[in-house]
């Protein structure tokens, strides 16, 4: 990683904590709204190795709220983006993409290899739930996303383990669907603010359209990226 990267993070974190950084490993399934943002941070902090996941292509849909969607990105793999956009920012970085959507089949195939921690930031509650429990048994340290859209207020944004989380609609069918797991081992990051709005029709997908500001996101996706680096620098 090139000095211009790190020193103003070594400033805080010490040559310890840069190299810390530098050694872990990171699943990032999603690199959407949140996803972008929450790898935007963990490349910037200088994490060595990162896994991105996404099986889905820039539409003009996400230029209102997803950092790696610009007008030169539409149609392309959001995966394949996610590792130009990591590279453009730390040359050195290990990042490798998968161009999978994330459902039960191809979970084990995703979860594979030595990674050090899960960073969730799908919005398919079904597919969600599945890897969060695949995460439950493998014992591997998870942070999730919940629900982003429908929300204004960034100060509204909290932190909690997935069992104490309230308020957000997602967050009460992931919590329902955890049921009998361990869950001791998924931090949330969700909104106490309820819903301002109901989804609006339905995609191409058939997932409804949800409106969305840039701002509440990249909140999402950057305390997402900092519970990571908290993680990892306080390892012994």
């Amino acid at each position: 990683m090139s000095d211009r990267l790190d020193t103003r993070t070594s400033i805080l974190l010490g040559d310890e904590g840069i190299e810390k950084l530098r050694n872990a490993s990171v699943i990032l399934c999603g690199c959407g709204a949140v996803g972008g943002y929450a790898l935007e941070g963990m490349v910037r902090a200088g994490i060595g190795r990162i896994r991105v996941v996404d099986g889905d292509v820039f539409s003009g849909s996400n230029l209102n709220r997803q950092i790696l969607a610009t007008t030169q990105t539409i149609g392309r793999p959001k995966a394949q983006v996610a590792c130009e956009r990591a590279h453009s920012i730390n040359p050195d970085i290990d990042i490798s993409a998968m161009e999978l959507l994330v459902s039960e089949e191809t979970i084990p195939e995703i979860l594979s290899g030595d990674f050090d921690i899960l960073v969730d930031a799908i919005d398919t509650v079904g597919h969600k739930t599945e890897l969060l429990r695949h995460a439950c048994d493998l014992g591997i340290r998870t942070f999730s996303s919940m629900g982003a859209a429908l929300h204004m207020d960034t100060q509204k944004v909290r932190v909690a383990p997935v069992t104490k989380t309230h308020t957000c609609p997602m967050a009460a069918i992931v919590r329902k669907g955890l049921r009998g797991h361990d869950t001791s081992n998924i931090t949330a990051v969700f909104s106490e603010e309820p819903p301002i709005a109901k989804p609006k029709d339905r995609d191409a997908h058939g997932k409804s359209v949800l409106g969305s500001l840039p701002t509440v996101p990249a909140v999402f996706g950057m305390t997402l990226a900092n519970l990571v680096i908290g993680e990892i620098i306080s390892w012994e």
